[in-house]
């Protein structure tokens, strides 16, 4: 049974977004995350997301790919998207940057099929523990940039049920299409 109860998703992950959004992983460039969480809020259905869940939380990097970057990608979304709620309902959902943590180092996943991705998040995520008691009985939403086959967002969702959370459900800025060029 999918950890994930629904995901909401922007764009494909294709021209010119494939290009864009590696400025924004990869170079520098965390500017770029206003403008695509506005494009995520304008969806009607991640507003309702926005607006029913009790806690965002990014998907977590590893510390020595937060070193490397010197931002969470996902993290910069979440700010922008609860800038986005607030201005435009006056409320937003409360935004846990270190809900998720990520364990260990992972072999990229930009360069794995779905059954190597998964098991090479096997245990790769865990709620912090001083945030269980706020994600018991909550209704969390994962926020990240990209999806490719799903194995990180399902991974970081087991982790928030196995703490306790009554729902989890996700929005991505891109996905992946089947046929397309894989997510970096």
């Amino acid at each position: 049974m999918p950890a994930i109860e629904s995901c909401v998703v922007a764009v494909d992950y294709a021209y010119p977004w494939d290009g864009l959004l590696a400025r924004f992983k990869f170079r520098d460039e965390p500017g770029w995350c206003e403008p695509f969480a506005r494009m995520m809020w304008q969806l009607p259905s991640a507003q309702q997301l926005l607006g029913l869940c009790d806690l965002i939380a990014p998907i977590p990097l590893t510390v020595q790919r937060l070193g490397e970057r010197g931002y969470n990608q996902a993290w910069e979304l979440v700010k922008a998207l609860t800038g986005q709620a607030t201005v435009a309902r006056g409320h937003s959902a409360r935004a846990l940057p270190d809900a998720l943590i990520r364990i260990g180092e992972t072999a990229d996943q930009h360069r794995l099929g779905r059954t190597e991705r998964l098991r090479n998040l096997r245990s790769a995520f865990v709620a912090a523990p001083h945030h269980a008691p706020h994600l018991a009985r909550a209704h969390v939403l994962l926020v990240d940039d990209v999806t490719t086959t799903g194995a990180t967002l399902q991974t970081a969702a087991q982790a928030l049920l196995q703490v306790g959370a009554a729902r989890v459900s996700a929005l991505v800025f891109a996905r992946t299409p089947s046929d397309g060029p894989r997510a970096t």
